[in-house]
């Protein structure tokens, strides 16, 4: 997608919004616009952090090639940071919803103390099919070498639905809070009775 005239948009590091990232197409960073029609404050809402050096922080990452064409890779709230490597939650969810068995999927984060965060499935499965294992997920993941090893998700859970958001989308912070107060951790971290 490219800009409109008279709008800038640049990607930035996420930890560090005055370094900017390189418009080679393989760069994700936060993407930031700015232009005489975006908004420069938010109304009665003191929220600097959104307004890096007069940019809008729009909360999505994404590469911006060459060329200026820019896409967006994913939420910045929900990409898994793990291992100081970016996975996109987008990504996984769009090439695991091919499985058969599968009615939705959503990719959220869980906590992990070596990795900061891991990859952790929620499926719905179809209404009279088996949904898939982890470990074909594992080999459709990595078959033709569409993700890496370190990208393929550590646990799936079966649900009976995943919430959704008043515009009828997935509501991952709402999987997250489920998540939390479950007391959810990834298999390698529970203990052992």
């Amino acid at each position: 997608m490219l800009v409109v005239p008279t709008v800038e948009i640049c990607i930035a590091d996420s930890e560090d919004m005055s370094q900017r990232l390189p418009h080679d197409g393989k760069a994700q960073g936060e993407l930031l616009i700015r232009g005489p029609h975006i908004t420069g404050s938010y109304y009665k809402i003191d929220k600097p952090e959104a307004f890096p050096g007069g940019w809008l922080a729009t909360g999505d990452i994404a590469t911006i090639d060459p060329k200026g064409y820019m896409t967006i890779c994913d939420r910045s709230k929900d990409v898994i940071k793990s291992g100081g490597e970016w996975i996109s939650s987008k990504d996984l969810e769009g090439h695991l919803s091919a499985l058969p068995g599968i009615a939705q999927v959503a990719v959220v984060a869980a906590e992990h103390p070596k990795w900061d965060e891991r990859p952790v499935c929620i499926v719905v499965p179809v209404e009279y099919g088996t949904p898939p294992t982890l470990e074909q997920m594992h080999a459709h993941c990595l078959k033709d070498g569409v993700f890496a090893k370190y990208e393929c998700p550590d646990d799936v859970l079966l649900w009976k639905e995943l919430p959704m958001t008043g515009t009828g989308k997935i509501s991952k912070k709402e999987i997250r809070i489920k998540l939390k107060a479950d007391g959810y951790k990834l298999p390698s971290l529970r203990s052992k009775l």
